[in-house]
């Protein structure tokens, strides 16, 4: 592939103001490729090579299915080469032994060596390039630069009107301007419409009066505000000729570009130490009637004229793109985190060895124990499942963002929002869960007297402190589950009414069921199945609560008559029915839509767990090796059938999944188990995970963990001198007066 200059990009950029993804035409794998190459070598643990071994698939051809093609697996080993052979790239300290300070030092150091080494990827690539170019330089860290290219430029390139692409772009682009996204406050965050600072247009001046009307509007946690960036892309309420016209979007300078100081009303800080990525300076900003141009307003679909006359955008969601391409890349991310962390644990208990199942046979792999299994492979499934519907959210991304651009099509919006919030929500925090329940099956060496009271070198706590800040960034999980609820809602009583505008996500609430399972023995039961029992149970827990927020629709008896023909099963209906009964004197609707809260996340999440079932069959129907869609699909079966199990009560209700079918499932759960150990250690090999990109003494790739921890543990400064300062200031001490008194 032919590497464009940066000059070029930019102005591709400019004229398109759209990210787009380069993919080359998918080749077929080659049969001549050793599939074990690299994996297997030399002086690996015996065991970690035995599992390899017993794997029944091609591991890669399963890593081209895993990663959408040859060419993208041949491009993650050709960064990782380039990332080895610089040595400007290496880490003279173990980043694990850093102050804050010096973790700040190193990876400011580190992405401006990225960013003077862009040759390396195609930067346009910010679904997988741009990633796994970040976490083999620096691993999982955020740095100063991360918001200026995650948001900051995403910003400029969809929310620009094409006079401030030309004046903006080619800066931010180039480096010559670092740039983060301030959009939460301390007192607001995912509730948008509520943030406190404020925009005020003079049309004297053709100014807007940026201001902090109190210390709950201060901003406060954006990436590289702290002590890096000199521009920001504020969220701020838009008052024009006495108006407030709601949160819009500004550019504005933070600090003088030569001497880097604050700006006259400008007072901006670092926020602090926090639970993880402390490498990135998150900041504070605060605004004193801080004046910028008309024009820094960002102008692609909302406008104010020099008069100060308002123009609205076509749509009001087209503001908000820049943050739900930031949650289609969190999905794509997120996934990874989780496949990392099932990447260590399972070889970890591919070589850990602990007690006997038989007497007297010699201790046995740990990964042996059903109970193991249990804890780890549908985890792994999970880590699949999200990483597929990473690969699905990208797609609708970029063709929602291409109709806009191409015929302001604002209908998928929508669904996109939708779809996005939801995944976000729910993906981040089974990842979170799912991070833990791994790091708690390696035992006690996840556990050691370093740092932060728990070995660093597990990389489990880095994975988890990096990854479950997803559970709240960018839109907190219960505020975005409510926002699938209301859209979920919207479409129900739609159906109800009989005009129903059918989003494809959400078009199945339309159709009937046969009011009973269909799910049958894991290796008989066909996936239309499968995705009939998740669709139906959904949609009656939609049912339920169309009643419970639209009262008006159960006067109408026609209405009522057919919805309880629809479904057979409802007595969560008449539950919702009743309660909203016993309720609709006394409540008004946002009361009543508090009250059921509760339950519309848990139809939310049901809704997208559905989607990600169907997305995960239909992904691995689209795999062409028979032996790789044979395993992959066990572990997609593995990942519904679990979720029914799981969510036993919901289909338990109304007698749709029988007692006898709900105890079938958990048995072929463990039967699913039994199938996929022999495959475990190569499935998880194919997430192709370098050790520079897992970073973890557990989950190295030739199993040899124990001299490797030993090592890992003898580059701690402590270990630099025999005797800390400590025994001289207050142990000699104290043992002296002890032996003074025996």
């Amino acid at each position: 592939m032919v590497r464009r200059s940066l000059h070029s990009i930019v102005l591709e950029r400019a004229s398109h103001a759209s990210f787009s993804v380069e993919m080359e035409p998918t080749k077929e794998v080659s049969s001549e490729v050793d599939p074990y190459e690299n994996m297997i070598q030399a002086g690996d643990n015996p065991d970690i090579t035995k599992e390899r071994k017993s794997a029944s698939f091609n591991l890669y051809k399963m890593q081209c299915f895993v990663y959408e093609g040859q060419y993208k697996l041949k491009r993650r080993q050709e960064i990782l080469d380039f990332v080895e052979s610089h040595k400007e790239f290496d880490d003279p300290v173990h980043p694990h032994f850093l102050n804050r300070e010096e973790q700040i030092d190193r990876a400011t150091r580190k992405c401006v060596a990225m960013m003077n080494n862009l040759e390396a990827i195609d930067v346009t690539d910010y679904f997988d390039e741009a990633p796994l170019y970040q976490f083999l330089t620096i691993g999982r860290e955020l740095h100063c630069l991360s918001l200026h290219y995650g948001m900051f430029l995403p910003t400029i390139q969809n929310q620009c009107d094409e006079e401030q692409l030309e004046e903006w772009l080619g800066p931010a682009a180039s480096k010559a301007i670092l740039g983060t996204f301030a959009q939460t406050e301390l007192g607001h965050g995912s509730n948008l419409s509520k943030l406190e600072t404020t925009a005020t247009y003079d049309a004297k001046t053709q100014e807007f009066v940026i201001h902090t009307p109190q210390m709950s509007a201060a901003k406060w946690w954006p990436g590289g505000l702290g002590k890096s960036a000199n521009y920001a892309a504020v969220m701020a309420q838009l008052h024009t000729n006495g108006e407030n016209k709601g949160p819009h979007l500004f550019m504005v300078p933070l600090r003088d570009t030569t001497t880097h100081l604050p700006l006259p009303g400008i007072t901006v800080g670092d926020i602090g130490p926090k639970f993880g990525i402390n490498a990135n300076d998150n900041g504070f900003l605060i605004f004193d009637n801080y004046r910028i141009p008309r024009r820094n307003m960002l102008m692609k679909y909302s406008k104010v004229e020099p008069d100060g006359t308002y123009i609205a955008p076509p749509h009001s969601k087209l503001g908000f793109g820049t943050m739900v391409l930031v949650r289609s890349l969190m999905i794509r991310d997120q996934a990874s985190q989780l496949g990392s962390a099932a990447v260590i644990a399972i070889r970890y208990s591919a070589v850990r060895r602990q007690g006997e199942i038989n007497e007297g046979e010699g201790e046995v792999q740990i990964l042996d124990y059903r109970t193991q299994q249990y804890r780890l492979l549908p985890q792994l499934a999970r880590s699949f499942a999200f990483l597929f519907a990473g690969y699905e959210i990208r797609a609708t991304y970029l063709h929602v963002t291409k109709l806009i651009r191409h015929s302001a099509n604002t209908e998928l919006l929508p669904e996109l929002h939708a779809l996005s919030s939801g995944l976000k929500a729910v993906i981040t925090w089974e990842v979170a869960q799912g991070i833990e329940q791994l790091r708690l099956s390696c035992g006690g060496h996840v556990w050691l007297l370093i740092l932060s009271g728990y070995s660093r070198a597990s990389a489990f706590p880095d994975i988890y402190t990096y990854a479950v800040g997803g559970c709240t960034y960018e839109g907190e999980n219960i505020v975005m589950l409510l926002q699938v609820a209301r859209f979920l809602m919207k479409i129900a009583k739609e159906v109800r009414t009989g005009t129903p505008k059918l989003a494809e996500i959400a078009e199945y609430i339309a159709r009937t069921d046969s009011g009973a399972a269909r799910v049958s023995r894991w290796k008989t039961c066909a996936d239309e199945d499968i995705i009939h029992d998740f669709e139906a149970v959904t949609r009656k827990m939609n049912s339920s609560l169309t009643f419970a927020y639209f009262p008006s629709v159960r006067h109408d008896v026609p209405i009522y008559c057919n919805i309880v023909r629809f479904n057979e099963c409802i007595l969560q209906i008449f539950s919702a029915f009743d309660r909203l009964k016993s309720l609709e004197g006394t409540m008004k609707k946002k009361e009543a839509w508090n009250a059921c809260s509760i339950d519309l996340c848990k139809v939310a999440r049901m809704h997208v767990k559905t989607y990600l079932v169907k997305n995960f069959l239909a992904r691995v129907r689209t795999c062409e090796d028979s032996a790789s869609k044979t395993v992959m699909h066990t572990l997609a079966k593995l990942y519904a059938f679990d979720l029914i199990s799981g969510a036993g009560g919901h289909f338990m209700k109304g007698g749709f999944l029988s007692e006898t079918q709900a105890n079938q499932v958990q048995v072929d759960i463990y039967e699913m188990l039994n199938s996929l150990r022999p495959e475990a250690v190569a499935l998880a090999d194919s997430w192709a995970i370098s050790d520079l990109e897992l970073r973890s003494v557990l989950g190295r790739r030739d199993g040899n963990v124990y001299p490797a921890l030993l090592e890992w543990a003898k580059a701690s400064p402590l270990n630099k001198s025999e005797v800390l300062p400590t025994f001289d200031k207050y142990l000699d001490p104290m043992f002296k007066e002890g032996r003074s008194h025996l």
